[in-house]
């Protein structure tokens, strides 16, 4: 009887630590007061398209861009100094809260859906891979290999990484992956893309 009583003692312990490590929603939505002047209130950045929007992503992919701007893997000079002071326990917190959001969607250029969806979907002329063999067919990514949700992003924002991976002013992909894609794709393509995906869901 003491046996099974300090099993489940050890059991309730281990659920306790899980819970606590993982995110509390309730408590990111406060500390994202200070993110709300840029990705909006709810993760819907809507004051500047250049600013991502948070809401619908994976929680994982989150915390791993808010730790790699806080060691310096990914350089932008605003997001340094706000990433800097946070801890683990913020960043779970921040990351649960703007996952739990709905993102919106915005609507793509009929002019450049013909050829952003070609490419999204089967690859470009010069070798680059389907981006819906990693984010899905309707970009909403996978969160295991932590390939983020890209469908509904603003259309600035997905042609100033696409050109960063490509430039390799950004480098923190895994593997290196999405500079190997960006490097196949030339200007015209990025924007029609990006128009693509801004529209998806």
């Amino acid at each position: 009887m003491k046996k099974a009583l300090l099993i489940a003692s050890f059991v309730a312990m281990a659920v306790s630590s899980v819970a606590h490590a993982a995110g509390d929603a309730a408590a990111g939505k406060t500390k994202s007061a200070a993110c709300a002047a840029c990705h909006g209130a709810d993760g819907n950045s809507g004051v500047n398209p250049l600013w991502p929007k948070l809401a619908g992503q994976h929680p994982k992919y989150i915390m791993k861009q808010l730790h790699d701007f806080k060691a310096g893997k990914r350089k932008d000079a605003t997001m340094a100094p706000m990433a800097a002071p946070l801890n683990d326990q913020d960043m779970e917190n921040l990351a649960a809260y703007f996952s739990s959001q709905t993102r919106t969607v915005g609507e793509a250029a009929a002019d450049k859906v013909a050829m952003g969806q070609k490419i999204y979907r089967a690859g470009s002329s010069n070798g680059a891979p389907a981006c819906s063999g990693c984010h899905g067919p309707a970009g909403s990514g996978n969160a295991a290999a932590n390939f983020p949700s890209i469908g509904g992003q603003s259309a600035a924002y997905v042609a100033k990484q696409l050109k960063a991976f490509r430039s390799g002013e950004r480098a923190n992909d895994m593997n290196g992956m999405m500079a190997g894609v960006a490097a196949k794709l030339n200007d015209k393509e990025i924007d029609a893309l990006s128009q693509y995906v801004q529209g998806l869901h």
